[in-house]
């Protein structure tokens, strides 16, 4: 994996914006679940309920927060695929 200047490079994108929770942690729950390790998988969402839901899921599954970024009304979470 390598990062540019501002951070990680995704390997994978998931854009889940316009969906409130549960749907962004589910569907970045089944993304990584298809990822092999090494990948990292960017997440971008507009729902802040899912930055509290979405670091303490990807600890459970073993995966790594590499990152997060704030944008213009949105987010972006980067995951890397560990185990």
């Amino acid at each position: 994996m390598t990062e540019r200047s501002g951070g990680p490079v995704p390997s994978h994108r998931l854009d889940v914006r316009g969906y409130r929770c549960p749907v962004p942690v589910g569907e970045a729950r089944k993304a990584l679940r298809a990822l092999e390790v090494g990948a990292c998988l960017e997440v971008r969402f507009d729902d802040p309920e899912a930055l509290e839901d979405l670091p303490p899921m990807v600890a459970r599954l073993g995966q790594r927060v590499l990152g997060v970024e704030e944008g213009h009304g949105d987010w972006r979470v980067f995951i890397e695929v560990v185990a």
